[in-house]
């Protein structure tokens, strides 16, 4: 597998044509299962064919449990130098019912573990919404974060996806589905802690502390080009996206034949201008108008006729030529986004 990302890494060295590599980002999967000689492998064929910015944010995504003290040491001589961690609750109740691997123990022991070996830029994942998470209980989360010095958090709503074991769970009557009233309010609580202990809510599901904004993720909600690579890795030019295949075995079968296994999708107007307005209204920078009447005429008069309810029941503010999500309409980001979509 690391010599087939290693061989695509080669084969797509002209697919940003040259611009500087800001941020990389080892995601999806396991990535914390790399060795030593493999995360040294891909960090050689990345520098080989790309030009890397020297403040460049190297992520790798972990759960605790994969994060022991030799791991962290391999990682911490290597070049990665921020962490995401996916911690999901500090509750043993709660992480038993999302099925997790690891305890609330080594939740808090791995973010000290990491901090012990030079990682203060740690991100940690939460989960609300869950039928065992209190309002107390989230409170407890919310105040361990800021009690361990975290200084960027992504909080998102438990979702039970179609054919998982917790959907079925659910439909037996198994597990209590998600309680949308008490989820809201979590959300409500979320947004005005973080406030309280100084973070940005600078996108709907995420929170920094200022100069701790995730550089990787705020790629994609301002839209700039991005390559993916491996099984199933997504890549964006501006205007094309192309995805690669799922399948393990047939992505390192073509790799092995220089060929490059993925579908492109070449994204008409209406695609770019429907997924301008569902990544930028998420953000603190918003929605410009400008940017939209670039996608064509059509779009302005579109938005502005239907952003026009939103602005009088208070869930959108315009700001020089920008357009905002309030606080209440954080709440519906997505209700909105599509009644603004042009399909």
């Amino acid at each position: 597998m690391v010599s087939a990302i290693q061989q695509e890494l080669e084969l797509q060295k002209d697919y940003l044509k040259g611009e500087i590599i800001e941020t990389i980002y080892f995601g999806g999967g396991t990535p914390s299962l790399l060795s030593q000689g493999d995360l040294e492998a891909i960090f050689a064929s990345i520098n080989q064919y790309y030009t890397v910015n020297k403040s460049v944010e190297i992520t790798l995504e972990a759960n605790p449990d994969d994060l022991t003290t030799e791991k962290l040491e391999i990682l911490a001589a290597s070049p990665v130098n921020r962490l995401s961690i996916g911690v999901q609750s500090f509750f043993e109740e709660d992480l038993n019912f999302m099925n997790r691997a690891h305890n609330a123990t080594e939740a808090i022991e791995c973010i000290q573990n990491a901090k012990n070996k030079g990682f203060f830029n740690l991100t940690v994942d939460l989960i609300y919404g869950s039928p065992t998470t209190s309002m107390e209980r989230w409170q407890t989360n919310l105040q361990t974060i800021f009690d361990l010095k975290i200084s960027h958090i992504s909080c998102y709503c438990l979702t039970v996806e179609p054919k998982t074991a917790l959907d079925h769970f659910v439909k037996t009557g198994k597990a209590e589905p998600v309680d949308e009233e008490q989820a809201a309010q979590q959300f409500e609580m979320l947004v005005e802690e973080m406030e309280k202990n100084g973070y940005d809510h600078y996108e709907i599901s995420n929170f920094a502390l200022p100069g701790c904004y995730s550089k990787h993720n705020s790629s994609y909600w301002l839209g700039k080009k991005y390559l993916g690579v491996g099984p199933s890795a997504h890549s964006f030019d501006g205007v094309s996206r192309q995805w690669n295949v799922a399948n393990n075995a047939k992505y390192m079968t073509a790799l092995a034949k220089n060929e490059l296994p993925f579908e492109k999708e070449i994204l008409t107007p209406t695609q770019q201008y429907d997924e301008y307005i569902l990544t930028s209204l998420r953000t603190i920078w918003g929605c410009e108008l400008n940017r939209i009447s670039d996608f064509g005429e059509k779009f302005e008069k579109y938005f502005l006729k239907n952003v026009h309810p939103y602005l009088k029941n208070e869930t959108v503010f315009e700001k020089e030529g920008y357009y905002f999500l309030t606080k209440n309409g954080k709440l519906l980001a997505d209700k909105i986004s599509m009644e603004l979509f042009f399909e």
